[in-house]
């Protein structure tokens, strides 16, 4: 074996021709982007989701469902985790400013209390809702409902 008779394995290299390196390369001129228009020229970005003229898919789909704009988002409470919030926090009342205080809500969110467990401490309440259920059980241990807008 000599240095003059070494090859490449066979299949293992691929001659690549360069483009735009001249009419002498045999793709000269326009090399390979065909005439004129934006993608024969540099900078040349897509459109995203462009189709090339073609009803875009996004406007093929039909639209479905319906979105309220006028519905309200509560930050739901629990009865069972009333007890375990007053706890922590020592709560003298459950109320949309201590709860923002203590930041277990935003600024502008609504409070709405249910009825899913017990409450064993007496508490009053100033709240954007609650459900009957829950009303009934704060009542019964002795506390205080007040609806706040």
């Amino acid at each position: 074996m000599k240095l003059h008779t070494l090859k490449p394995a066979e299949g293992s290299t691929k001659k690549q021709k360069r483009l735009g390196r001249g009419e002498a390369s045999g793709k000269g001129g326009t090399s390979t982007k065909g005439n004129k228009g934006g993608q024969s020229r540099a900078g040349y970005q897509r459109k995203n989701a462009h189709e090339g003229g073609q009803m875009p898919i996004q406007r093929r789909i039909p639209k479905r469902g319906f979105t309220n704009n006028n519905k309200i988002q509560f930050k739901v409470f629990n009865l069972g985790q009333i007890d375990q919030l007053q706890e922590k926090y020592s709560f003298a009342e459950f109320s949309v400013e201590n709860l923002y205080i203590n930041g277990l809500i935003g600024k502008t969110d609504k409070v709405k209390v249910l009825g899913t467990g017990e409450l064993k401490s007496k508490l009053s309440f100033k709240v954007n809702a609650i459900s009957g259920k829950a009303k009934e059980a704060i009542e019964a241990v002795g506390g205080s409902v007040e609806i706040v807008k």
